[in-house]
């Protein structure tokens, strides 16, 4: 790499040290890749998956082979009764939002029991007020904050016994917010508890960056629903867009009716030549989530190093591919910013500045020199300009294009330490 970066070399001597210090975490991010590529490779030998799916359909979609098959796949994967997985999403906040609105209907009670969920959801939940939203047509909204960076049970149980809840929903990464991400461990247990007092409350996880980082998902621990993005992990940097929701079969019946129309629902909705890139980007995925994870490892070491404060830890069971990184000020996070810019294969001869973007109430500043925009499996890095000026990094298709992002990112900041 040396014949490439110009580095400092207080940066090279961070890294040797680093690197060598996680040998044994990486090896247990190998462990568990091995165990979710074994479990997708069967998937794809369960259903018989062949060239033949990688055709496609325009129109409406009628007789998609391969999208039907594609599903079957990821019902395989998620062990659970039903999947809708297509390229109509055109995000995971979009996944999300036809989800609450298929299973929902007036006078229903939505319940997020992880805090507030992330900005681009409160317009549509109607937290912050729009026509369009879910309280707009009725439906009623609470929420219940986290307690030590864990479920409150006691509130969760109390609210049950009080209240008719329809949905209670999950979000697994923390979003813009300064906390730990919840481990399926967690999940497991609270889901439990709901279940046992309200069998009739839909529990919703919204699995964004999570999927693959260990070898279960929220489906093996009992969630009715989960949903997600496939521009992060499960897309693995190949597909050019979408989402997934998997779980019960009658749940997923009424989103894919929210999603295209009634009476309708999985039968229409033509994949337009992408259903080769969602077979192949699932195949790779659990290669590329473990890619991902050692990228940010590699970050959060090093920046611990230089005095930041990160979360989680070098050494911390992981639950998602997101690190946040606590700057305590706006020029540390714009530089470090620049530095994975610089470090992108697309782009990197652009400096990224804070703008206001749709869906967030402050400036936010995203480094993103990816091939699909917004992808954040791709490595990228950005945050809200507010206090206390917190960086989330993501992504890293591979763990050495990745860590020479890191690598000049954390060298924008020591020169800035030097004075250069």
């Amino acid at each position: 790499m040396k014949n490439y970066l110009d580095l400092e070399p207080e940066t090279w001597d961070l890294y040797d040290e680093t690197l060598l210090e996680l040998k044994d975490k990486f090896l247990e991010i190998d462990s568990i890749c091995e165990e979710n590529t074994t479990k997708v490779l069967n998937a794809f030998w369960k259903n018989h998956i062949s060239e033949a799916h990688f055709s496609s359909t325009t129109g409406y979609g009628y007789d998609d082979l391969g999208r039907d098959a594609i599903e079957s796949v990821y019902k395989t994967v998620f062990n659970s009764e039903d999947a809708l997985v297509r390229n109509q999403f055109i995000s995971g906040s979009h996944a999300l939002s036809k989800t609450l609105f298929g299973i929902l209907r007036p006078n229903d009670l939505l319940v997020y029991i992880t805090g507030q969920p992330y900005d681009t959801l409160h317009e549509v939940i109607g937290i912050t007020e729009n026509a369009s939203s879910l309280k707009s047509f009725g439906v009623k909204y609470d929420e219940i904050d986290l307690k030590n960076n864990d479920f409150d049970d006691d509130k969760i149980v109390d609210y049950l016994k009080n209240n008719k809840v329809k949905v209670m929903a999950i979000q697994r990464s923390k979003g813009y917010e300064y906390r730990k991400s919840l481990s399926l461990e967690k999940c497991a247990r609270i889901i439990k508890k709901i279940k046992e007092i309200s069998p009739e409350t839909i529990i919703m996880i919204d699995n964004c960056y999570c999927e693959f980082v260990s070898v279960k998902e929220p489906t093996d621990v009992g969630a009715d629903l989960v949903v997600g993005s496939l521009i992060k992990n499960l897309g693995g940097g190949l597909a050019p867009n979408g989402g997934y929701v998997v779980g019960r079969k009658d749940l997923i019946k009424l989103v894919s009716e929210a999603l295209t129309l009634p009476g309708e629902g999985k039968e229409v909705g033509p994949s337009l030549g992408v259903n080769r890139q969602f077979l192949q980007g699932l195949f790779l995925a659990p290669s590329v989530v473990s890619s991902a994870l050692k990228t940010s490892i590699l970050a959060n070491a090093m920046l611990s190093k230089l005095g930041y404060e990160v979360e989680p830890l070098p050494f911390e069971e992981r639950v998602d591919i997101v690190s946040t990184i606590n700057f305590h000020n706006k020029d540390d996070l714009i530089s470090y910013c620049e530095g994975i810019q610089a470090g992108s294969p697309i782009d990197s001869f652009v400096k990224p500045i804070p703008v206001d973007m749709p869906g967030y109430k402050d400036q936010v500043i995203m480094a993103a020199g990816a091939f699909i925009q917004g992808s954040s499996i791709e490595l990228s890095c950005d945050g809200p300009l507010r206090e206390p000026y917190l960086a989330y990094q993501q992504g890293g298709l591979t763990f050495d294009s990745g860590k020479i992002g890191v690598l000049k990112a954390i060298n924008e900041i020591i020169k800035k330490r030097k004075g250069n």
